[in-house]
C-alpha cells in the first residue's frame, strides 16, 4: 500500500474528473514530473516535514497494483531516504480509501 497527503479539495476535483494530478502541495505532476507518495512508515515523516499546519488535508491510501504509469522508489533532496514516485496521473480508481487527516500543528 502507498500513500499520498492530499488536500480535500484537489481529490474533490480529481473525483469529478477520474484523475489526480498534484504532485505535492502546491505543485501539480506536470511542474515536478512524477506524484509524491510514501509508505506507510513515511507518512508521519512526510506530514512533519511538508505539511505541518496546513488543514483540509485527506490521506489516500493507493493500491499499487492499480497504478498505469510507473512508481520509482528515489532519494529526495539531501535524505538518504528512498520515496516512490509516481511517474503518470493518479487514476482515482487506484484509491482504496481515503480518511481525513490532521498534520502536525
Amino acid at each position: 500500500m502507498l500513500h499520498h497527503i492530499a488536500e480535500a479539495a484537489r481529490l474533490d476535483e480529481a473525483c469529478a474528473t477520474g484523475t489526480y494530478t498534484a504532485s505535492t502541495l502546491g505543485l501539480e505532476l506536470d511542474d515536478v514530473g512524477f506524484i509524491h507518495l510514501c509508505t506507510t512508515a513515511q507518512v508521519d515523516g512526510v506530514a512533519e516535514r511538508f505539511y505541518r499546519g496546513v488543514e483540509g488535508l485527506v490521506l489516500l491510501h493507493i493500491d499499487e497494483t492499480l497504478l498505469d504509469g510507473p512508481v520509482v522508489m528515489e532519494v529526495v533532496g539531501d535524505s538518504d531516504e528512498e520515496f516512490p514516485h509516481l511517474y503518470g496521473p493518479l487514476r482515482v480508481e487506484a484509491v482504496v480509501a481515503v480518511e481525513a487527516f490532521r498534520a502536525p500543528s
